[in-house]
């Protein structure tokens, strides 16, 4: 039977290229859906996320989307995906402060505009382009090079994630959580679906991933 992906809809945007991409990665049934019974009932479920870390979580409550992904926990892979990822975390200080879902520990704030790099130029603010992620072990990882680059788009990040859940890191200025794990979750800062074949091949991995660390 050909396994089924629900990817969330709750107003983000980015819906098309995240369905592409996972349609790209093998064979399966990728549905957008705001539906909280498919969501529920699929193999397979992604939350994706751009814009404002506050407008998301709003689309999120006004669905009762919310408390289906906290459900989701510890029953089947669940991906998160930039803001979707900083969405699963205690809090967001965009947005004059977002109390998020609260699946990983740790708070998302705002880079620092005075960043620079060694030689003391200015890192711009968002960070934007291709950047390599320090991979710690994980099966999500099988097949990719450490320090592989993929695409980054934001302004935000964890400032202070769990250690144990971090499984890879990312250096722009000071070093931030770029990918985090914990039980059937697996969530990344960056965007696997505008990263080529590297996000392609992440994809296919969490197509046959069994949500196991």
């Amino acid at each position: 039977m050909v396994q089924t992906v629900a990817v969330i809809d709750y107003g983000s945007g980015n819906l098309h290229s995240v369905k592409k991409a996972i349609e790209n990665a093998g064979i399966c049934q990728v549905l957008v859906t705001s539906d909280a019974s498919s969501i529920r009932a699929a193999d397979r479920v992604v939350l994706p996320g751009v814009g404002a870390m506050g407008d998301c979580m709003r689309g999120l409550k006004d669905r009762g989307l919310d408390r289906v992904v906290l459900d989701l926990i510890g029953t089947k892979p669940l991906m998160g995906i930039c803001v979707g990822m900083q969405i699963l975390a205690e809090y967001g200080e965009e947005s004059s402060g977002v109390q998020a879902l609260g699946v990983f520990r740790g708070q998302i704030r705002q880079f620092s505009k005075s960043m620079k790099t060694d030689a003391g130029a200015a890192l711009k603010v968002p960070h934007m382009g291709w950047n390599e992620v320090i991979q710690l072990p994980h099966p999500m990882w099988s097949g990719i090079s450490d320090r592989t680059r993929f695409y980054f788009v934001h302004s935000y990040c964890y400032a202070d994630a769990d250690a144990e859940c971090v499984i890879g890191q990312c250096e722009y200025g000071p070093l931030f959580a770029a990918a985090l794990a914990q039980q059937n979750v697996f969530a990344v800062q960056f965007h696997p679906e505008k990263s080529h074949d590297v996000g392609i091949h992440l994809y296919s991995n969490f197509l046959s991933w069994d949500g196991a660390c």
